[in-house]
């Protein structure tokens, strides 16, 4: 698709240039009173859990920000392979990756050893990313991403649309109350600042709130949580900008390092024409913010046009620009607990995205690390709020995902470091090194799983276990996420990614994959282990499945079988269940190898022994466990689920 080519025009990108407008701003309405979930802040975090939250018809969520309405020019722009199977969840992958400009070359400049005044390409190279994920990184609008989500949650049996221009003027959170899961806690005061009814304050209690406020969060300060890390001493101009070139890679993502003039990184946008710039500046003195840096746009474009000496670029417009500062500081914890906290006390306030990690916005970790975050904290609320498991599984989000955040402050401080050709104040006391784009290259190759966000695990836990067995199961690392492959559905002969049926929809999924035994023969491991699943009384799925509700609204088994002879009439009635009001039958469960393709090759599952692999709500395998573990199986979600009514 291409847009933009008579100048930058947000909104929907379905809608051709010339008639596209701007959405305008929502009406403003009255905050409820009380609510179950207050998430603050509409960015990437706020939206994502808000989207969870949506699908509970049972939860009340209430979502506030202070501007007037939806994010309209894009901040962050990568879209990692993980945040695209994230959307997938949300189906909503198809509408992102039709609009993203697909990142497949990196290309590397260094000053021309014969005219060093010059840059000249030393190579490309393909990108990194290829293979780790069936979907590919990305580039698209920050807004169109928020978009999506927002109609999303318009869209679903809660119709959850966001309160704007609020201002949060004090969050407290009544410790004497805390402990009360039936209360609710936390106090929220906001003020309106819509014309008209602007120093107006309106007051919420909650039961849960999530900080998604961003790198000045008031709900952080609120929590006094702290910021740990270093600070800013660098500072970097970026553009979202449409020009005019004869440099022959502006549509490949570019390292561009100069002699004497800084460095360069440059990103193709979606629709063919509009680039993004990140523009190396100076250091910056102590104690300054890159918000006092006395430059304008003309400024960052003229040293942009020195870098790229002896290529012209003229910039015929900026859609969107802005200085930032380079520092990566992470919180010291994701929640209202204390550091010294008792084991058994239960979080009822947590901080998400920027709010509790902040760092440069170069290797597009921002919104792909703030996304995960709440995709991660939502179905464990609303697990929790829904009376399915117990309160402690709230406590798993801090460690979880702090430990994503200080690999993640990690590698940005590396990053930083290698991109830019000037020293920063680090480098002047002392280490001098100088980096060119090999290193860059090296640390793209090292870090690609991490950039990919697949990669991306958890510590050993009660969730996160089963480590003994993973030799089953080779390529469905415990922690990370269940990396998809297509297999052949039975019932009609199509080829299904496997991933994709992992819904945002608060349900455990359950991957059966049959061994070289017949999976039609009673006596067969897979047999056996559908019978305990549907008829024994230790089974997960009948102790935790409501009398009243369809059988896999809780638990969702899927079976994979390496035979490609079989027939849905020849499989037990578990794997193909009756559901809903007429007890229509699912036929969508049960898939075998496809010939050529063959997950149990690639995702190093043994054929002679088979297993289960147990998967979170939110795409993290959580155990792999034999298949005759019948009683290991039980074990494991009795460590955190409640046995519903």
């Amino acid at each position: 698709m291409q847009y933009h080519r008579n100048g930058f025009k947000p909104g929907n990108y379905q809608i051709p240039d010339e008639v596209r407008k701007p959405y305008p701003n929502p009406p403003v309405t009255d905050l409820p009173s009380e609510v179950d979930v207050l998430i603050v802040g509409c960015g990437p975090a706020g939206l994502t859990m808000a989207r969870q939250m949506a699908e509970f018809s049972d939860i009340t969520t209430c979502i506030v920000d202070l501007e007037p309405g939806p994010l309209l020019f894009g901040r962050a722009d990568g879209i990692s392979c993980r945040t695209m199977e994230i959307m997938e969840a949300f189906n909503s992958s198809e509408m992102v990756v039709k609009e993203t400009y697909q990142l497949r070359q990196n290309a590397f400049w260094e000053p021309d050893s014969d005219h060093p005044e010059n840059i000249k390409r030393t190579h490309k190279i393909s990108d990194a990313r290829i293979g780790l994920s069936e979907f590919t990184h990305g580039i698209v609008n920050q807004a169109r991403l928020h978009e999506l989500l927002l109609e999303g949650m318009k869209h679903s049996v809660t119709a959850l649309e966001p309160h704007y221009c609020r201002k949060l003027l004090e969050l407290d959170l009544d410790s004497n109350l805390t402990q009360d899961l039936d209360a609710h806690p936390i106090t929220a005061t906001f003020e309106r600042v819509d014309a008209g009814q602007a120093g107006k304050q309106e007051t919420i209690k909650a039961r849960y709130v999530v900080g998604t406020d961003g790198a000045r969060s008031i709900v952080r300060r609120s929590l006094g949580i702290e910021l740990k890390g270093d600070s800013a001493n660098k500072a970097w101009g970026v553009m979202d900008v449409l020009v005019v070139t004869d440099f022959p890679d502006i549509r490949v993502k570019s390292f561009i390092q100069s002699k004497d003039h800084g460095a360069v990184m440059l990103i193709p946008r979606e629709g063919g024409y509009l680039v993004r710039m990140y523009v190396e500046l100076d250091l910056l003195e102590k104690g300054q913010r890159a918000a006092s840096v006395k430059l304008t746009e003309k400024d960052i474009i003229a040293k942009m046009q020195r870098i790229y000496h002896p290529y012209t670029v003229d910039v015929k417009e900026v859609a969107w620009w802005s200085i930032y500062e380079v520092g990566q500081r992470v919180a010291e914890r994701f929640d209202d607990r204390p550091l010294d906290a008792d084991e058994n006390q239960i979080p009822r306030a947590f901080v998400a995205g920027d709010a509790c990690h902040t760092h440069s916005p170069k290797g597009g970790w921002g919104l792909n690390t703030s996304l995960p975050d709440t995709f991660n904290l939502g179905w464990k609320m609303a697990a929790v709020l829904q009376g399915r498991s117990h309160p402690k599984l709230l406590q798993t989000y801090s460690p979880e995902r702090r430990k994503v955040a200080e690999q993640l402050i990690d590698a940005d401080r590396q990053l930083s470091r290698l991109v830019a050709t000037q020293p920063s104040a680090k480098q002047l006391a002392g280490d001098q090194r100088k980096t060119n784009t090999t290193d860059i290259e090296a640390f793209m190759a090292r870090q690609n799983g991490f950039v990919a966000g697949t990669a991306i695990g958890y510590y050993p836990s009660y969730i996160c276990t089963g480590q003994a067995n993973q030799e089953l199961a080779t390529g469905f690392n415990i922690g990370q996420r269940f990396h998809s492959a297509i297999a052949v559905r039975v019932a009609d002969g199509r080829p299904q990614h496997l991933g994709h049926l992992v819904k945002a929809d608060g349900r455990w999924r359950i991957f059966l994959f049959g061994n070289q035994q017949n999976p039609a023969d009673a006596s067969s491991d897979t047999a056996k282990l559908i019978d305990f699943l549907a008829e024994d009384a230790a089974s997960p799925v009948l102790k935790y499945t409501p009398k009243s509700a369809d059988i896999d609204s809780v638990i969702d088994v899927y079976a994979v079988f390496q035979q490609q002879d079989l027939a849905i009439e020849d499989m037990p009635d578990y794997l193909w269940p009756a559901k809903g009001k007429y007890g229509l039958r699912d036929y969508e469960k049960v898939f075998h190898a496809e010939e050529g393709n063959d997950i149990f090759e690639q995702r190093g599952v043994d054929r002679a022994s088979g297993c289960m692999v147990v998967v979170r709500p939110d795409q993290h395998v959580a155990n792999i466990l034999p298949l005759n573990a019948h009683g290991e199986l039980a074990a494991f979600f009795d460590e955190f689920m409640l046995p519903q009514r």
